[in-house]
C-alpha cells in the first residue's frame, strides 16, 4: 500500500551517458511513478511520486462481494502523480533520451467498449488524456465468484487454477448473471493494458504473458488462450486481448504526455508481483519474503522449468511466469499484516466497549513490546482469518490454550509465529534448501516495522535474512525496460 508522498528531487538532472526510464504502478489504492536513471558509471538513481486513487465504487450487480473502482479517478490520480514531478527534471531527462515507459499493476478486470475511446487535451505539461465511456474496474479483491460458481466452470488447460478476481472468471459471472452488461463491449484487459493502449493509440489491448496467466484459461507454455474450451462454453472470445512477451514494446506515443516526448516507446504492461520481485532479487539463489497487507514467499525455479499442464487446486504454491521464459514458485498467502491489523482493531473495539478510547497505533506498539518480552509460548494460533486461495473455507483457530499463557505478550507472539508458520507450511525451508537458496530478502511494511515477525522468520528459516530490500513495482517495471535496452 503506497502513501501519498511528495516527489523526491533528482539531482543532478540527466547528463550525456545516462539512460532514463519511467515505471508506473497502477495499484489497488494508489498510483506510483518512478523515474529510474542509470548513469554512465552504472549507478541507479530513482525519483518517485505517488497519489492515492480513492477510486472505490459501488457494485450494485455483485453486492457486498463486489470490489470495483472508478477508472476516471484512477486516471486523474495518474495525471496528478506525473504532474507532481519537478517538470524541469522530467522534461530534460526524458526529451534527451526518448525514455520508454513501462506499466505494471494489480490483477484488475477492465472492460472498455473501445480501446481508442479516450479524450486527449493539451495542458500546461503537454497532453493529457481522459477515459471515455468505460466500465468500472473490477479488482483482484473481487469476491463475486463463489466456490460453487467456480466449480461449475470448464476445467482450464493451464497450470493455474481459476479464482475469483480473475478476468475470465468475472466475464463468466457476467454471462450468467448479467449478460446484457457485456453487449456494448468489444475488448477487455487490465487497467494498465488500457492505459498502454491509450498511450499508443492501439486498436486492441496488448497483454503480457504475466497478466494473461493471472486471468485464467491461458496456457503459458504455448502463450495462448484456451480458445476451444472457451468457445465451447459460449465465452465471448472477441473480448480477449492479444498477448506479448514481458519486456516487449507495445508501441510509441502519438502525443507528448507530461513532458514525455511524442514517439517515446511504451512497454507492454507487466505483472506487479513480478516487477516487485525484479526490483530487489539480484541472484538466482535469493528468496524474497514480502509481508505487507498479505504475504508472499518467492523462489526462482531452475532454468528450463515448465509448469504442469493442468492446475492443482489444492497446491499452496503457484508458478508465476517471470522473464525470459523463467518461472517463480510463489507461496502467496492472503494472511499477512492484515491479520495483525484485524487483531489491533479487535483490541481497540474491546477497549471502546469497556469505555476506553485508545489509538490503534498505541495498541500496536504496546502489543509488540509485550511480545518482545515474551521469547516463546506454547499457545498456537492458526492465523488464516481470511482463508487461503487453495483452502478458501479455512478459518483461524487457537489451540494449546493454557491459563498461564493468555497475556498480551503470549498472544501476540503466537500470532506472529502463526503468520510465519502458515507461510512455511506452504513453502517449507527444505524446499528453499533444495532450490539452492542462500539468503532471504525481507521486505514489506508489516515486516519492516515488526521485530517480533523478524525473530520468527529467523527461527523458522535458518538462512541469512537481509532486511531493507523493499520491493517496488514501479521501480521494477522501469528496471525491466532499462535492462532490455
Amino acid at each position: 500500500m503506497m502513501a501519498d508522498n511528495q516527489a523526491i528531487g533528482l539531482s543532478p538532472c540527466a547528463t550525456p551517458g545516462t539512460v532514463c526510464v519511467l515505471g508506473i504502478d497502477l495499484g489497488t489504492t494508489s498510483v506510483k511513478a518512478a523515474l529510474v536513471v542509470e548513469t554512465a558509471q552504472g549507478q541507479i538513481v530513482t525519483q518517485s511520486c505517488s497519489r492515492e486513487t480513492q477510486a472505490q465504487a459501488n457494485s450494485p450487480a455483485a453486492g457486498a462481494q463486489g470490489m470495483e473502482q472508478d477508472v476516471q479517478k484512477i486516471i486523474k490520480a495518474l495525471n496528478e502523480c506525473l504532474a507532481a514531478f519537478p517538470q524541469e527534471h522530467l522534461q530534460r531527462s526524458l526529451r534527451c533520451h526518448q525514455t520508454p515507459c513501462c506499466f505494471c499493476g494489480y490483477r484488475l478486470t477492465r472492460l472498455p467498449p473501445d480501446t481508442r475511446c479516450c479524450k486527449w487535451a493539451e495542458s500546461g505539461t503537454g497532453h493529457t488524456f481522459q477515459p471515455g465511456e468505460v466500465s468500472h474496474l473490477i479488482t483482484w479483491q473481487d469476491g463475486r465468484c463463489s466456490s460453487s460458481f467456480l466449480s461449475s466452470l470448464p476445467q482450464p488447460q493451464s497450470h493455474l487454477s481459476v479464482a475469483t478476481g480473475f478476468g475470465c472468471a468475472t466475464i463468466y459471472w457476467y454471462l450468467k448473471n448479467s449478460p446484457d452488461f457485456l453487449k456494448p463491449f468489444d475488448a477487455a484487459g487490465t487497467i494498465h493494458d488500457y492505459v498502454v493502449a491509450m498511450l499508443c493509440d492501439l486498436e486492441r489491448p496488448l497483454m503480457s504473458v504475466q497478466n494473461a496467466a493471472s486471468w485464467g484459461y491461458f496456457n503459458s507454455r504455448s502463450k495462448s488462450w484456451n480458445t476451444e474450451i472457451l468457445r465451447e462454453s459460449g465465452f465471448p472470445l472477441d473480448l480477449l486481448p492479444e498477448v506479448g512477451d514481458p519486456g516487449g514494446i507495445a508501441g510509441r506515443m502519438p502525443h507528448d504526455w507530461h513532458g514525455i516526448p511524442k514517439g517515446a516507446e511504451v512497454g507492454i504492461a507487466l505483472g506487479d508481483f513480478q516487477c516487485s520481485v525484479y526490483s530487489c532479487m539480484t541472484e538466482r539463489t535469493d528468496a524474497v519474503l514480502n509481508i505487507s497487507t498479505s504475504a508472499q514467499l518467492t523462489v526462482p525455479m531452475p532454468l528450463g522449468f515448465q509448469p504442469p499442464e493442468t492446475p492443482d487446486s489444492l497446491s499452496a504454491v503457484a508458478y508465476f511466469p517471470y522473464f525470459d521464459g523463467n518461472y517463480l514458485a510463489v507461496a502467496a498467502s492472503l494472511n499477512g499484516g492484515n491479520v495483525l491489523a484485524t487483531f489491533v482493531d479487535m483490541l481497540a473495539c474491546w477497549m471502546a466497549e469497556l469505555g476506553y478510547d485508545v489509538l490503534e497505533s498505541h495498541v500496536y506498539t504496546q502489543m509488540i513490546n509485550a511480545a518482545l518480552a515474551q521469547n516463546a509460548t506454547r499457545l498456537s494460533i492458526c492465523p488464516t482469518v481470511f482463508g487461503e486461495r487453495h483452502m478458501p473455507e479455512q478459518l483461524a483457530s487457537v489451540t494449546s490454550i493454557a491459563a498461564s499463557e493468555l497475556s498480551l505478550g503470549h498472544v501476540t507472539r503466537a500470532l506472529c509465529h502463526g503468520i510465519i508458520q502458515n507461510l512455511h507450511s506452504m513453502l517449507p525451508f527444505q524446499h528453499l534448501k533444495e532450490a539452492g537458496v542462500k539468503r532471504i530478502l525481507g521486505s514489506g511494511s508489516a515486516l519492516s516495522r515488526n521485530e517480533v515477525l523478524k525473530q520468527e522468520v529467523e527461527k523458522t528459516f535458518p538462512l541469512p535474512v537481509i532486511y531493507g530490500k523493499d520491493v517496488d513495482a514501479a521501480v521494477g517495471a522501469a528496471m525491466v525496460m532499462l535492462h532490455r535496452r
